[in-house]
């Protein structure tokens, strides 16, 4: 596989998994990486942080086990250095919902920044940063306002 499509599959695994409510998932994507919200100053990095963040800020339905969302991650721009061993992204997505309080609407729509580091022939998240720039009714989705 070559290196814009492995690091494109990094980008879709992500909304694949935090789609499913696998938050373990999303957190060991992140293992070796760091998560930043620059709007709320903050930031987390590892496996346990992320995962804190994620068990804290998304609501997770019971009956289905996962957020009952639909992220949808596009328009991706991928810059891999000439060594192939350090890339940047920069893509968009947009979060679609419906639960039984909420029809299916967009609910927030933003841009992803991400560095990747190649470590022993495979790709990882080094950092995301994460700017919303468009919300919409979040309530069904939040447990509370996020970082």
């Amino acid at each position: 596989m070559n290196h814009d499509r492995a690091i494109e599959n990094l980008l879709y695994r992500y909304a694949e998994l935090i789609d499913n409510g696998d938050l373990e998932g999303v957190a060991r994507l992140f293992e070796h990486g760091e998560i930043l919200a620059p709007e709320a100053s903050s930031g987390v990095k590892g496996y346990a942080e992320v995962l804190a963040m994620y068990h804290k800020f998304t609501r997770i339905y019971p009956e289905t086990g996962t957020p009952r969302t639909r992220h949808l991650t596009h328009n991706a721009i991928i810059e891999v250095n000439e060594a192939g061993d350090r890339a940047e992204a920069r893509s968009c997505f947009t979060v679609f919902q419906a639960t039984d309080a909420l029809p299916l609407q967009p609910i927030i729509s933003g841009r992803y920044h991400d560095v990747f580091d190649r470590v022993n022939g495979a790709w990882r998240f080094r950092t995301r940063t994460m700017l919303s720039d468009l919300h919409g009714d979040l309530s069904q989705h939040l447990l509370s306002d996020a970082p």
